[in-house]
């Protein structure tokens, strides 16, 4: 949109992408971030359709008592929730999660959301754009705009580890010595160990990617090592509660781990079971191999999408599904309603497509368990776990 539109509105409510949501004058409704429920605010909108709008927060007119104020003046493009109470973060998460199943007509009451305490400071990789600025002629790391191309030079970011922003300005000072100039460059990629090492990239435009450092991690006993640019869980000290909460779960004596990724949830509760761990990305299954213990005959790796390896569901399994945001295939949901395995563990980074595939197994599987995680605090993002039982 190139003409500046603004209004003033009332929000409602928080929407599972993290917006707040009102009414336009014109009857459409608007997706907002930067606001919170029961707000007035001057928006500014982004995108403007035929049955709804998106925009952006210019003044808050009326604040909620839940405001605080963001540490970071490029929060929306990375964590936009810094403007929450940590308190109603949570309780809008928990919110989230029971509207998703109501819509589904699930009938769940899902626990207090866990977390470690840490809100700041916990992810363990990042990338950063590049952005050259012609007055001080200079390169700054970056992010791009919310809901835009546009990129927003950073001089502060708290969002990640302290280490990967110090070896971000590490690599941004070497730049400006040299006097590169930030059109040739995509990226930098930076990750870090829980010990605090790093490994890091810079990606020249045109050019074949450069090798990394690999890192490695211990998971519940379990030491994995993993490439930087690869899948590795972002958040691990809270991804461990998660893993705790599901181990005495498993009391079957087989397993089935049907979206294993590098292994990290079968091969951490479960790798004394018999255990079948089913990967279709080749390079998180190299991974995967790469980590399984020395002797391991009671552990079978299977490269397959999960849909195509359904015979490893079986009536004596425990299963374990750990799905992208677009949920379960539905042909694994089938597979699962046919032959009834006695438990089914669903871990999610997206409890509406949770919601949905749990309500299409509600004649064979009842909840037991539903518990959140807040493996990314300071944003809408919600990592759900339902352990469902077969209904007697």
């Amino acid at each position: 949109m190139k003409r500046i539109i603004e209004e003033v509105v009332k929000l409602e409510q928080l929407v599972p992408g993290g917006q707040a949501i009102g009414d336009l004058a014109d009857g459409r409704k608007v997706f907002v971030w930067g606001a919170l429920p029961g707000e007035t605010a001057l928006i500014r909108l982004t995108k403007l359709k035929k049955t709804h709008a998106e925009a952006i927060v210019t003044e808050v007119i009326k604040p909620s008592p839940d405001r605080i104020v963001p540490r970071d003046d490029c929060f929306l493009a990375t964590s936009p929730w810094q403007i929450i109470t940590e308190s109603a973060e949570n309780r809008h998460k928990v919110a989230l999660i029971k509207e998703a199943f109501r819509q589904h007509r699930v009938e769940i009451e899902p626990n207090e959301i866990v977390g470690d305490g840490q809100y700041y400071h916990y992810r363990n990789k990042m990338e950063y754009s590049l952005w050259w600025d012609h007055q001080t002629e200079r390169i700054y790391p970056a992010f791009h705009r919310r809901g835009s191309h546009r990129k927003i030079a950073v001089q502060h970011s708290s969002i990640e580890r302290v280490e990967i922003w110090q070896e971000a300005n590490r690599l941004i000072n070497q730049l400006n010595i040299t006097g590169a100039q930030a059109r040739h460059y995509q990226s930098i990629m930076i990750r870090c160990d829980q010990a605090g090492q790093v490994s890091s990239a810079l990606f020249a435009m045109n050019q074949p990617h450069p090798q990394m450092k690999q890192l490695s991690d211990t998971i519940l006993g379990h030491r994995y090592t993993y490439s930087p640019n690869g899948f590795f869980q972002i958040n691990l000290p809270v991804y461990q509660l998660a893993l705790q909460t599901i181990k005495p779960f498993i009391t079957t004596d087989q397993v089935v781990d049907m979206y294993a990724g590098v292994g990290t949830i079968g091969l951490s509760v479960a790798r004394d079971r018999r255990l079948v761990l089913i990967e279709t990305d080749r390079h998180a299954f190299y991974e995967l191999e790469r980590n399984l213990p020395g002797d391991h005959p009671n552990i079978t790796a299977i490269h397959a999408r999960s849909e195509e390896a359904l015979e490893y569901i079986t009536p004596e399994a425990t299963i374990i599904v750990d799905p992208p945001r677009a949920g379960l295939d539905s042909k694994l949901v089938a597979r699962l309603a046919e032959v009834k395995p006695p438990r089914l563990i669903y871990l999610s980074c997206n409890p509406v497509t949770q919601a949905r595939d749990i309500a299409h197994l509600g004649s064979v599987y009842r909840p037991v368990l539903c518990q959140p995680f807040n493996f990314f605090p300071r944003t809408p993002h919600i990592e759900n776990l339902v352990v469902l039982d077969l209904v007697p």
